[in-house]
């Protein structure tokens, strides 16, 4: 019988796992990985995890188990400073003379702030470190700098897991960050929203009967369990409480038990007990071989209790560092001793108040902290936490993160994390992404269009609106005549319509505004790709373009009285999808520029009614002076227009002003017909032809000239109609790539 002893705690206790080895002189390399698979079954068993162990690939060796090498998670010397916008004022215009006088160098603002001065400390699985402080002290600030959420160059200092340094693309595998907002699907159930979290961070591989048994599991170990067909829910529709919100966010970003987890306030906006109850799942996660790393404001004693280590922040300074067990020989030692009966975290914090307020602010505090960090390092209280032995002491990062996926970690079962008995060493082979393409825009395209299907409402309002406008319209314009006056109402209501189906496109507007930030806490951590959600975004939505057309097409031909005939109806409803398409497509681009609903609405009405006036209706391409042209051939109502116009009136038969008709629309149309014919026989013999009542002066194609259609054919309007979705749709894939990286500067 062997016992192996953990590193000490800062409460002083300790970790027991005790273990029977009938030889471990002999083991040889290609067992390693069953032997850490059995004891990571040995440390469920100790902690009382319910999730299955693994299944042993050698009876042989069933007795010789091992402790995996455990993980640590240091940082060193941390800063990161902002820049300041500075203030224009009216005596920043006025010239000054450059000084070299101290004194009035001092009065100048300081052009950056520092969020992070040097903070350092150390952290390993099984435990939770908690970051405290008051609003603005910087503890939001740090977890997202442990999380690699601050862009490159910016933050100084070092994050090491086992002494190497943390890679990008090794981090976004191997953690996850839950934010502080719930950001969440209102209308799926919390067992919907876990499954597809599931299908997301769980590998194709993966039978979908055990990410079925995953989430049941997650849903235990969360405490969720009566809420599990209960939908989210949002301010319209009653769902969960707020409590089981955050452990459900909390659960969508565990799914692939990450062995890094950071959460920004997870108890922030909750009660008492189910703040208790989300920090009691995270200590369950911890002891299941993660570290956890948190920030909160105010903890209870209740949760004081569940966490192993505390970092009290001050306007980006470390004032404290330790166990919570170490607080009040801590405060008493600085002189300023927690009575009895009090919480504390509260004591510490109004103290850290106090002090910011005063004119020395926390300087002696920070100062104190330092010797005392220093005093325990020498009188050996704290020793610097290092893993405990190892047989295989020299594991690099990358072969301790494959040890811990082959026992279990990041859900894989060990299919990523290879072991080669000729170089006796471990490779990790962990790809970017769980599925592919294909597999992420299929589950993308199912949950979005779930969520929809429960929201109705919405399609059939927007449903409504294209019908009614069309019947509006087809009342309006009621079996337009082959007249002067006919053609002019068609003009009109060719570029009425063709600007509605745009305008009305405009309610695709705060759907992605909607989901902006599941879309970046998603991608963030390699979810699914950029790409996929492009793809699926533009699948999903092109269905509902469909209805629209043919209801508005079906309400608005036969009752106007257009012409061509059943091939004539085909294009027009082809071209009012298209027009659907790049409309919708145009609006979900600026939907990734703008950040507010009410101003991307200001600036899609503007835009497209830029786009109507140079659509050729109100002025025609001739006209257009030459430096507005190029906003002519930008605009997205110009290629609908024409190419109905072409639709109407490409029949070189059909003639839509005979004889004495030539005068409508002029002063001499209210002549009684007999002056008419008078004047058009005068007419005739002044050209030397015979013109009669019936003699057809415009045909279809006159009018197409007379209005400058004549450089497209309907076919290559419709082409290019339908191109310019696609390039929208492109440029938004660009904006998602370079605007959504959720990183700080």
């Amino acid at each position: 019988m062997a016992r192996i002893v953990a590193a000490d705690d800062d409460d002083g206790t300790q970790q027991f796992y005790s273990m029977e080895l009938n030889s471990i002189s002999s083991v040889s390399d290609s067992t390693l990985g069953q032997l850490l698979k059995n004891v990571s079954d040995v440390r469920k068993l100790a902690i009382g995890d319910e999730t299955p162990v693994h299944e042993s690939f050698n009876r042989d060796n069933d007795d010789d188990l091992m402790r995996t090498v455990p993980f640590v998670l240091s940082f060193d010397n941390l800063t990161y400073n902002v820049s300041i916008r500075q203030k224009l004022t009216f005596r920043d215009l006025i010239p000054r003379r450059k000084t070299e006088d101290p004194e009035i160098a001092q009065t100048v603002t300081p052009s950056t702030k520092t969020l992070l001065n040097n903070i350092s400390g150390e952290t390993r699985d099984g435990e939770i470190m908690a970051v405290l402080g008051a609003s603005g002290s910087g503890k939001s600030t740090l977890i997202d700098a442990l999380a690699n959420r601050i862009a490159k160059g910016s933050l100084k200092g070092a994050v090491k897991l086992n002494g190497e340094t943390l890679q990008s693309r090794t981090l976004k595998v191997i953690s996850a960050y839950v934010m502080q907002d719930d950001l969440l699907f209102p209308m799926l159930t919390v067992e919907e929203t876990l499954m597809f979290a599931a299908e997301f961070r769980l590998p194709r591989s993966l039978p979908k009967s055990k990410k079925k048994l995953r989430v049941q599991a997650l849903i235990e170990q969360l405490g969720i369990k009566n809420a599990a067909k209960t939908i989210i829910g949002d301010e319209g529709h009653r769902g969960i409480s707020g409590g089981e919100r955050r452990r459900v966010s909390i659960g969508i970003d565990i799914i692939h038990d990450p062995i890094l987890l950071f959460l920004d306030e997870p108890t922030s906006g909750l009660d008492s007990t189910s703040a208790y109850m989300v920090v009691k799942v995270l200590k369950r996660i911890a002891q299941s071989g993660s570290i956890v790393i948190m920030s909160i404001h105010q903890p209870s004693h209740r949760v004081l209790g569940l966490l192993n280590r505390l970092i009290f922040l001050s306007r980006g300074h470390t004032v404290f560092s330790g166990s919570p067990g170490s607080l009040p020989r801590f405060f008493a030692e600085f002189g300023s001793p927690i009575p009895e009966n009090e919480n504390r975290t509260e004591f510490a914090l109004d103290l850290i108040r106090e002090l910011e307020g005063s004119a020395g602010g926390t300087r002696g505090l920070v100062e104190f902290n330092k010797k005392w960090q220093e005093m325990k390092k020498e009188s050996n209280r704290q020793p610097p936490l290092t893993p405990p032995p190892s047989p295989y002491p020299n594991l690099t990062l990358k072969e301790a993160i494959a040890a811990s996926i082959s026992r279990g970690k990041l859900v894989s079962g060990g299919e990523s994390a290879a072991i080669s008995t000729a170089t006796a060493a471990t490779t990790l082979t962990v790809p970017a992404f769980a599925n592919s393409i294909w597999i992420e825009i299929l589950t993308l395209s199912k949950r979005s269009m779930l969520n929809s299907r429960r929201q109705p409402e919405l399609f059939g309002i927007r449903l409504a609106s294209v019908v009614i406008t069309g019947f509006i319209l087809a009342t309006v314009f009621w079996r337009i005549d082959n007249s002067p006056k006919g053609v002019q109402e068609r003009l009109g209501f060719f570029a009425f319509a063709m600007s509605t189906m745009f305008y009305t496109c405009a309610e695709a507007l705060p759907v992605f505004l909607q989901e902006r930030y599941i879309f970046m806490r998603e991608t963030a951590y390699n979810a699914y790709r950029r790409s996929s959600y492009v793809l699926s975004h533009a699948i999903v939505s092109f269905p509902s373009l469909i209805f629209l057309s043919v209801a508005f097409a079906a309400t608005t031909f036969w009752a106007v009285g257009l012409d061509g005939g059943p091939m004539g109806f085909l294009f027009y409803c082809l071209i009012i999808l298209a027009s659907f398409w790049s409309g919708s497509s145009f609006v979900t681009f600026l939907s990734g520029i703008v950040p507010h609903v009410m101003l991307g609405y200001t600036i899609v009405v503007a835009i497209l009614a830029y786009f109507l006036l140079f659509s050729g209706f109100f002025i025609n391409r001739n006209r257009i002076p030459d430096y507005w042209i190029w906003f002519h051939y930008m605009s997205l109502v110009k290629y609908p227009y024409e190419a109905v116009l072409q639709n109407e009136f490409s029949d070189a038969t059909k003639c839509f002003v005979r004889g004495v008709q030539i005068f409508d629309n002029t002063p001499l149309g209210v002549l009684p017909d007999g002056m008419k014919l008078r004047l058009l026989d005068s007419v005739s013999r002044s050209l030397g032809t015979t013109i009669s009542s019936s003699t057809c002066l415009t045909t279809g194609a006159d009018i197409l000239t007379q209005q400058g259609v004549t450089q497209l054919s309907k076919w290559n309007c419709l082409l290019i109609t339908v191109a310019f979705g696609f390039f929208f749709r492109a440029l938004f894939y660009f904006c998602l790539l370079l605007g959504s990286k959720n990183k700080r500067r």
